[in-house]
């Protein structure tokens, strides 16, 4: 009983800690001048270096719920900010350029991944926050396909060093190639990869750019609910082949092996885009569910470690540069074609 007692009690102390340096990371995010860096990507590198110091068997069981569980649950959470009906603010011209860079994410990317030697599910991952939404596409995706959280700490690493460098680069580009501000404002919103990092490279080129990049990065997040829904499908696609083989071919129940997480995200998805979610309900779940998904994936950077990045070597930095410099040049070629510039 007292054995019982004390697992508890360090499951709990786990889970403080995963929360704590969330906490920190949010907190961070929000003192680092013009937002340069989010809280996900703030927490994974921090759990990161925290395992290279501290790392005891008894925090393991509450890191494997934060980074599984609760990431499950902020997931739920996140559908109750989506709403399709924004789609319909952007107009066409964006939805097209869209069209194109998310076709060459994942349609590149299932050839360029053969380049680098990457599985399906860390290329999926990396392609997915290259065309989405940086980090929340990736931790969003993650728990459909199964991925490991190595493979999401790459992902995310992978997004991250892109945004970084394009925060810098974007508007000395535009301002190169003489992109008006509507021109720039598509360009930056539909290939620069997480929220944070398209506000800085908007508003870098003027405030009427950042504005439109802005609205345009909203409007993408919205994918995130096909492409969960089509992962989905190919995870679970691929237990059923999986059962089906352990069993010697025996009918699998496919009830059994749907992600039940779905259901709640795409309910409270539909519920936001139909109205019946008050706009303050909406903002406070979109609040929680950011600090559950910072949680897990600092639980996932006190899984990972230094050498686990070491382990994995350049390829999936590489794979990452391959397909985000692809984007960039597939946004910037359909808004040329288009006559915006």
């Amino acid at each position: 009983m007292q054995l019982k007692t004390k697992e508890k009690l360090l499951f709990l102390l786990g889970l403080a800690i995963c929360f704590a340096v969330a906490g920190v990371s949010v907190f961070l995010e929000e003192i680092i001048p013009g937002g340069l860096l989010g809280a996900s990507i703030i927490a994974l590198f921090m759990g990161t270096i925290i395992n290279s110091f501290f790392h005891p068997a008894w925090i393991q069981p509450a890191l494997k719920f934060t980074s599984k569980k609760v990431l499950k649950g902020a997931i739920i959470l996140l559908g109750a900010s989506l709403s399709v009906s924004k789609v319909l603010q952007v107009g066409q011209q964006t939805f097209f350029v869209m069209l194109f860079t998310f076709a060459m994410c994942f349609g590149g990317g299932f050839f360029v991944r053969k380049l680098f030697g990457l599985n399906w599910k860390l290329s999926n991952l990396i392609s997915a926050g290259t065309g989405i939404c940086g980090g929340s596409a990736v931790a969003a995706i993650a728990p459909v396909i199964d991925a490991d959280d190595k493979d999401i700490a790459f992902a995310m690493s992978s997004t991250f060093l892109f945004d970084m460098v394009m925060i810098a680069l974007y508007p000395l580009m535009g301002m190169a190639l003489g992109m008006n501000d509507t021109a720039y404002g598509i360009w930056a919103g539909t290939s620069v990869n997480d929220t944070a990092s398209v506000v800085a490279s908007g508003y870098a080129f003027s405030e009427a750019a950042g504005d439109i990049a802005t609205m345009v990065k909203l409007t993408r997040t919205i994918a995130i609910i096909p492409t969960v829904l089509v992962f989905a499908w190919i995870g679970i696609r691929n237990k059923k082949k999986e059962m089906q083989a352990a069993d010697k071919g025996k009918k699998v129940n496919i009830l059994k092996i749907v992600p039940w997480f779905i259901g709640g995200f795409l309910l409270l998805a539909i519920a936001n885009s139909v109205g019946l979610i008050p706009a303050a309900v909406s903002g406070a779940l979109k609040t929680i569910s950011k600090f559950l998904m910072v949680s897990a994936l600092a639980a996932i950077g006190l899984s990972t470690s230094l050498t686990d990045f070491k382990k994995a070597g350049l390829k999936p930095m590489f794979y990452g540069i391959t397909i985000d410099t692809l984007v960039t040049l597939t946004a910037l070629g359909v808004i040329w074609c288009m006559g915006l510039m």
